[in-house]
């Protein structure tokens, strides 16, 4: 595991979960599969810690179990995913794909699986349903079918899908109380419907009413216990069935969107309708290892585009020929069909855009010319000093310089091909060479080191300004009290000018600095993730 890598995840587990969890998580991360009195002696935290990192680390599914490897009678060995914690950077992406595809109420549902790791329908449905009811400015109140529709939809479309019984993620957790108990939890998020069958049904729940709108502090801590005693009596038909987003479904969802703004970008915007129909078309029935997509017949394509396309057959094999023509090769014919089906070549589409974003690197980094010479080498693949020169058409000094510079950066790689068994420098070929993989992999990692560089920054920066936080968080607290106690406008500008003007300021820079950290963090996930399907998609085609 990469250094940068181990030291992103513990930032995140850091700032989600605390130091406990993220001294537990990084050990495991570290040194693979460890019992649990191995993470105890290891890490020389005391036990009931452990237990408890370990909860919150099964219950978010960062981390999963089996039996030991030793054979039957073994203690249960845990493993953290390094993958799945460097998900979190992606949750936000999450919640607002839901968001957009479903509506504040598959926001909502989004967000509180992920805030929780797991949960039953039915207790989604009420968390959603009350939340959605307190946001509603008219006094109505959110039907619960309303969000059971909506929960249904994600589930449909395989957002959502169910955790599989403990029995399905590895043996029973047995032995004494000291491993924890997480039927739901020790699951993966690439389950598929051959592995567990029933990971898209959703079971009948019993809901009656709607979203109930919370009562003040003080009403809520007296009727608390009375409340909470008759929910836990409650019964709603789902028991024991708890359910997970699924990331994997959502990542084929962002490849696919990627695909689409490109095709957009370079072509139009017609054409890029034609490929989305063309992922839609086959995003269920498309395995998410494939290379290509489910091969499609120019009438199947025509029938389900948008009624708002209203272009003809022939437009349509027209624009279906440019799109096989283009050198990017975004669509392609089936080879096994006699030439009249089309698919999405997804390998060459991510290689293309993850060379373009080596281009546009390289670029920024080190100017124009030194990407002409590299958008040169991943072309022509081999070349001589004296050929990048000439082809590149740079003078002989700056040419070196810059193929130097490429070199030190190892966005370049340097060939010997010797004439002579002695190796002599006088009778080897000297050929420089991009390897477009090991560079990607290279300039993941970079990315990595500064997704965690920004995380450090914008903990800095709270840090500093702990005390001014703390005293706008208890000013706005106050505030809102008085607002919901119908106080006077004096008061409310007498609280408001407990903070001086130079705090305001100071707080405003700060809002704005963190802003943009969150901003770039994102921007950066976005090159982390296309980079990453780039790897994963010709690891797979290579096989």
């Amino acid at each position: 595991m990469a250094a940068q890598e181990v030291r992103l995840c513990g930032l995140l587990l850091q700032e989600h979960f605390g130091e406990v969890v993220e001294k537990v998580g990084t050990h495991l991360i570290r040194n693979g599969a460890q019992s649990l009195r191995t993470v105890v002696n290891e890490t020389g935290t005391p036990l009931d810690l452990v237990k408890k990192s370990l909860c919150v680390l099964l219950q978010h599914g960062l981390c999963t179990y089996s039996s030991g490897r030793k054979g039957p009678g073994s203690p249960v060995e845990y493993w953290a995913s390094c993958e799945r914690i460097l998900g979190i950077l992606r949750y936000p992406r999450y919640i607002y794909t839901a968001k957009t595809l479903y509506g504040d109420t598959g926001e909502l549902i989004v967000e509180e699986l992920l805030q929780r790791g797991h949960m039953t329908m039915s207790s989604t449905v009420k968390t959603v349903a009350d939340r959605l009811t307190n946001n509603m400015e008219d006094g109505r109140s959110m039907e619960y079918g309303e969000v059971v529709s909506a929960f249904s939809k994600l589930v449909e479309t395989h957002f959502l899908q169910r955790c599989p019984p403990a029995s399905e993620c590895g043996p029973p957790v047995s032995g004494p109380p000291a491993t924890p108990a997480a039927p739901a939890s020790a699951t993966t998020s690439s389950l598929t419907p051959e592995s567990f069958p029933e990971c898209y049904k959703v079971p009948h729940v019993t809901l009656n009413g709607r979203g109930k709108r919370r009562r003040s502090s003080e009403e809520g801590d007296d009727q608390a216990p009375a409340k909470k005693a008759k929910t836990d009596q409650e019964t709603h038909g789902d028991e024991g069935i708890y359910w997970q987003v699924n990331f994997q479904r959502f990542h084929l969802h962002f490849r696919d969107q990627t695909i689409i703004s490109a095709v957009a970008s370079k072509l139009d915007q017609t054409s890029s309708e034609i490929v989305r129909t063309m992922l839609r078309m086959s995003e269920v029935t498309t395995p998410p290892s494939a290379v290509f997509t489910q091969a499609l017949s120019a009438n199947e394509i025509f029938r389900s585009l948008p009624l708002n396309y209203s272009i003809s057959r022939p437009i349509l094999d027209q624009y279906l020929t440019l799109l096989v023509d283009d050198p990017m090769e975004f669509v392609g014919k089936s080879g096994d069909s006699g030439g009249g089906m089309y698919v999405v070549n997804l390998h060459k589409a991510l290689a293309n855009l993850a060379r373009a974003t080596l281009e546009s690197v390289v670029q920024e980094r080190f100017g124009s010319r030194s990407a002409r010479i590299f958008r040169l080498l991943l072309r022509k693949r081999h070349l001589e000093q004296k050929q990048v020169e000439d082809f590149a058409m740079i003078p002989a000094k700056e040419a070196k310089d810059m193929l130097y510079t490429l070199l030190s950066e190892n966005l370049v790689q340097l060939q010997e091909i010797p004439k002579t068994p002695d190796h002599a420098p006088s009778r080897t070929f000297y050929l420089y060479t991009v390897k477009q993989l090991s560079t990607a992999r290279m300039l993941l990692q970079r990315c990595y080191k500064t997704v965690a560089n920004l995380i450090e920054r914008r903990l800095f920066e709270t840090k500093e300004n702990k005390r001014l936080l703390e005293k706008s968080q208890r000013i706005e607290a106050i505030l809102a009290s008085l607002q919901v106690s119908g106080a006077e406008p004096d008061q409310l500008t007498e609280v408001e000018e407990m903070i001086t003007a130079p705090e305001k300021q100071q707080l405003e820079s700060l809002r704005h600095h963190i802003n943009k950290i969150d901003s770039t963090e994102n921007q950066v996930d976005e090159t982390i993730f296309l980079l990453k399907s780039y790897i994963n998609s010709t690891t797979t085609a290579t096989r």
